[in-house]
C-alpha cells in the first residue's frame, strides 16, 4: 500500500477542494528559487481525480509534492525574467487603487489599460483560490482581449500561461496544452531564447501533459530537450569567467534540471520502468540536497520517494532504512507532510510482513491527516490499514491450515 505520488504537470486534473487550488496558484508570483519554496504547501498539490491511466498508474505509487518544486508547475512564465516585473505590477497597481483614489489620476491612456488588465488577473487569481473557476476564467478572457488590444507582450504571455494553467486544473489537457504553446509562442517570437529556463519549465509542463495523454513519444522528446537543454546550460556556467557568473541563475537552473528529473522519474514508474525511475530519483536528491540541505522538505519527499520505489523493486532492505532516515530527520525538523512521510514508511513496513509497526505508523499518519484536513492522505490510510487486516487475516488462515496438516 503506497500514498499516491502526484506527476508534476502532468494530470493532476482536478483540484478537490479550495485550498488545493489556492495552493496551487500560490505558486504563480514564486521565483523558481527553491529556497523560496519552503514546504508551506504540499502536494500537497493532492490531486484527487485522475484523467489516464498512466496517471493512475503514478499515483498508485506515492502521495506528496513540495512546493520547491511545484512552483514550477504553477507559472513557468512567472519564474522567469521575462514576467518577473509583470508579476511584481500586479501588486503595485493594487496599492495604487487603493491609496491614490483621492489624488487626480495622472496615468496615461496605456497605463489605465495595464491596470485593468492586472486588475482582471488578479481577481481572476483569487477566483481560482475560492474554487469560482468558471468566473476566472471569464476575467482570463477580458484580460486576454484587452491585453491584444493593447500589444503588451508581458500580459499576453502571463495570462495564456494563467488560462492554460486553469484549463490544467480542470483537467482540459488538450486544452492546456494549446494554450501553453500559445505562450510560449509568444515567448520565443518575443527573442526569449530557447535555453531560457522559463522555456524549459513550460516545455516540461507539455511533456508531461504528454505523458498524461499516452502521448509516450513526444513526451520522452519533451523530457529530453530539457534535460539535455539545463545540462548543456549548467557546463557553459563552468566555462564562464568568475565575474561573469551568476549564482542565482546557476542554482535556479540546476533545480530545475532536478524538478525534470522528478517528474521524468514518475513518468518512467507509469510505464514500468522502475530501474530508469531509481536513477533519474537518485540524481534529483543529490541535486535537492546540494542545492537545498539535507534536511530541507523536499530532500525528505524525494529520499521517501526513491524508497518506495525500491520497495516496488522488492528492495526492501534498502527501502526501509532510506525511509526511516527520511522519517527520523522529518521528526526532528519538522516536516508540513509528516503524515504522508508515515504513511510510506507504514506500506513499506508492511511489505516486509511487520504489521505491528505498520499499523502503529498508520494510526499516527491517521491523526496528523485528520489535523492536517488531508482527505486523500485518509483515504490512503484507511485503505493501509484494511490491507494490514487482510494480510494478517491470510497470514493467520495459512498458519492455521499449516498445524491442521502437522
Amino acid at each position: 500500500m503506497y500514498f499516491k505520488m502526484a506527476l508534476p504537470a502532468v494530470t493532476r486534473a482536478f483540484f478537490s477542494n479550495r485550498n488545493q487550488i489556492k495552493q496551487f496558484m500560490s505558486e504563480g508570483s514564486r521565483n523558481l528559487s527553491l529556497d523560496s519554496r519552503v514546504h508551506a504547501r504540499t502536494q500537497s498539490l493532492k490531486c484527487l481525480k485522475r484523467t489516464t491511466s498512466q496517471s493512475n498508474a503514478i499515483h498508485a505509487t506515492v502521495h506528496r509534492r513540495s512546493p520547491l518544486y511545484r512552483s514550477c508547475e504553477s507559472n513557468g512564465d512567472e519564474n522567469s525574467r521575462a514576467t518577473r516585473n509583470w508579476t511584481y505590477a500586479m501588486g503595485s497597481v493594487i496599492a495604487f487603487s487603493l491609496f491614490s483614489k483621492a489624488e487626480e489620476d495622472t496615468r496615461t491612456d496605456a497605463q489605465k489599460k495595464e491596470d485593468e488588465i492586472i486588475l482582471l488577473l488578479k481577481r481572476a487569481k483569487l477566483g481560482m483560490m475560492r474554487g469560482q473557476l468558471h468566473g476566472a476564467n471569464g476575467f482570463l478572457h477580458q484580460a486576454i482581449k484587452l491585453a491584444h488590444q493593447t500589444n503588451n507582450t508581458q500580459a499576453i504571455i502571463y495570462t495564456y500561461s494563467l488560462m492554460a494553467n486553469l484549463a490544467y486544473v480542470q483537467g482540459q489537457l488538450d486544452n492546456a496544452e494549446k494554450l501553453f504553446k500559445v505562450a510560449m509562442s509568444f515567448m520565443l517570437s518575443g527573442g526569449t531564447p530557447q535555453d531560457d529556463n522559463g522555456v524549459i519549465e513550460m516545455s516540461l509542463k507539455l511533456a508531461t501533459i504528454y505523458a498524461g495523454q499516452e502521448k509516450n513519444d513526444l513526451a520522452k522528446m519533451g523530457f529530453q530537450f530539457c534535460t539535455e537543454s539545463l545540462e548543456a546550460k549548467l557546463e557553459k556556467f563552468k566555462e564562464l569567467p568568475a565575474e561573469e557568473q551568476s549564482e542565482e541563475l546557476r542554482k535556479e537552473t540546476r533545480l530545475l534540471l532536478g524538478l525534470t528529473l522528478d517528474s521524468h522519474a514518475r513518468y518512467m514508474v507509469a510505464i514500468h520502468r522502475l530501474s530508469q525511475a531509481v536513477v533519474d530519483y537518485k540524481q534529483a536528491l543529490l541535486i535537492c540536497q546540494e542545492e537545498q540541505g539535507q534536511t530541507h522538505p523536499q530532500s525528505l519527499v524525494l529520499m521517501s520517494d526513491l524508497a518506495t520505489i525500491l520497495d516496488m523493486q522488492g528492495r526492501h532492505d534498502e527501502a526501509l532504512p532510506l525511509v526511516k532516515q527520511a522519517v527520523e530527520l522529518s521528526r526532528e525538523n519538522g516536516h508540513p507532510d509528516q503524515h504522508v512521510l508515515l504513511g510510506n514508511m507504514a506500506g513499506i513496513l508492511l511489505h516486509n510482513d511487520l504489521f505491528e509497526e505498520s499499523v502503529k505508523l498508520y494510526k499516527e499518519s491517521l491523526a496528523l491527516a485528520q489535523s492536517a484536513g488531508d482527505e486523500e492522505a485518509l483515504e490512503q490510510i484507511q485503505e493501509g490499514l484494511k490491507e494490514v487486516a487482510n494480510r494478517r487475516k491470510a497470514q493467520k488462515a495459512e498458519e492455521a491450515a499449516k498445524n491442521k496438516t502437522d
